[in-house]
C-alpha cells in the first residue's frame, strides 16, 4: 500500500506544484494592482452620500466584561477631493446634519489621505504620541498608505495596504495599527485606553463601505489585555436629497484656513519625526476646541482667513510638541 500511495504522489506532484504556483502567481497579481486603478478606486470614494455608522463591541475577552450595546447612527457626507495626483490623494470628508431647530449644521469631519508607496507613515504609538515609521521597500511596494485625520486636522492613525481585485471584489486593507480612542468610549469610562484595529475599504454595487475590526486593550492587573473585540461599519450610499450646498458653502469660507491649518500640522510632524498633542475625551486633542472655533468664526464673519491663520498657527506651534 505505502508504494502505490508513493507512486500516486509522485504521479501527482507536478501538478499539484504547478497549481500551486499558478494560485500563487494569481494572488501576487491581486495583490499589486496597478497605481491607475488604485487611484481611480480611491476617487470613487469621493461624492455625496447618505451615511450609516455602525460600532458594535462583539466578543469579551475579560470575566465579568459586558459589551456595550451596538450604536447605530448616520448622516450625510460630502466628500471633497483636495488633492488629486497619480501618488497622492486627499478627501475630506464634511458631515451635514440637521440640529433640531430646522436649521442645517456642516461638521467638518474626519479626513483620509492616501499616498502610494511612501518611505514613511504616521503612526500612533501612545498616548498622545504620534511618530513617523520608516516603511521598507519590499512592505511599500505597489502599497498605499491610509492616514486618518482627526477633525482639527491633527493625527488620528495610519496604515498601510495594497488594493486587491480577486474574486469580484475591489477592496483595500491596512496592517494591524494603534489608534487612541474614539470619542464614544473617551467619554464614558472604559477601562481600556487604545485600539488595535485594522481597516478595510469596499466599493460595492451602491456605493463604498468602511470597515473596522479593533481590539480595545487596557491594563489589567498591571499587564496589558484585551477587553473585547468591536466591529465598526460604516456605510456610504450615493444620494443628493440633503443640503449640498450647505457644505459647498462651509468650505468655501473656510478652505483657505483649513488648507493653512494642514501645513501648520505637517510642518510640525516634519520637524520631529513625529509629534506629542494632548488627548481630550470629548473633541480628540487640546488643539480641537479652538480650531474648529476659528472655523465657526469665520463662517459668521466674526474673522478673517489671514487673523484665524495666525491664531491657529500660534495654538499648533504651543501645543505641538
Amino acid at each position: 500500500m505505502t508504494r502505490y500511495l508513493l507512486a500516486f504522489a509522485l504521479a501527482v506532484s507536478p501538478v499539484a506544484l504547478a497549481a500551486s504556483a499558478q494560485a500563487q502567481t494569481s494572488l501576487q497579481a491581486a495583490q499589486y494592482g496597478d497605481r491607475a486603478r488604485d487611484h481611480a478606486a480611491i476617487l470613487a470614494m469621493a461624492g455625496t452620500f447618505k451615511v450609516t455608522f455602525d460600532m458594535r463591541e462583539t466578543t469579551p475577552l475579560v470575566a465579568g466584561y459586558t459589551p456595550f450595546p451596538a450604536k447605530l447612527s448616520g448622516g450625510h457626507e460630502v466628500v471633497r477631493v483636495l488633492v488629486d495626483t497619480p501618488d497622492r490623494v486627499v478627501l475630506q470628508h464634511l458631515l451635514v446634519v440637521a440640529d433640531g431647530n430646522g436649521k442645517t449644521m456642516v461638521i467638518k469631519h474626519w479626513r483620509q489621505d492616501w499616498a502610494y508607496e511612501p518611505t514613511r507613515i504616521l503612526v500612533y504609538t501612545g498616548p498622545g504620541r504620534w511618530t513617523q515609521r520608516a516603511v521598507p521597500e519590499a512592505e511599500r511596494r505597489g502599497a498605499w498608505a491610509q492616514t486618518v485625520w482627526q477633525t482639527d486636522d491633527s493625527p488620528r492613525y495610519g496604515g498601510i495596504g495594497r488594493w486587491r481585485y480577486d474574486d469580484g471584489a475591489t477592496r483595500w486593507t491596512s496592517d494591524e495599527t494603534r489608534r487612541p480612542l474614539a470619542r464614544r468610549d473617551a467619554t464614558r469610562g472604559v477601562p481600556y485606553d487604545h485600539y488595535v484595529g485594522s481597516n478595510r475599504h469596499v466599493l460595492t454595487p451602491n456605493g463604498w463601505v468602511h470597515e473596522q475590526d479593533n481590539a480595545k486593550i487596557g491594563a489589567k492587573d498591571g499587564r496589558p489585555v484585551t477587553f473585547v473585540h468591536e466591529y465598526v461599519v460604516n456605510t456610504y450610499v450615493p444620494a443628493s436629497d440633503f443640503p449640498v450646498a450647505a457644505a459647498e458653502a462651509y468650505w468655501a469660507k473656510t478652505g483657505e484656513y483649513w488648507a493653512a491649518v494642514r501645513r501648520q500640522w505637517d510642518a510640525a510632524i516634519d520637524r520631529r519625526r513625529g509629534v506629542t498633542l494632548g488627548e481630550v475625551a470629548d473633541t480628540g486633542s487640546t488643539t480641537a476646541h479652538e480650531l474648529m472655533l476659528l472655523a465657526d468664526d469665520l463662517v459668521s464673519g466674526e474673522t478673517t482667513t489671514a487673523a484665524a491663520t495666525q491664531e491657529a498657527a500660534a495654538l499648533i506651534g504651543r501645543e505641538a510638541r
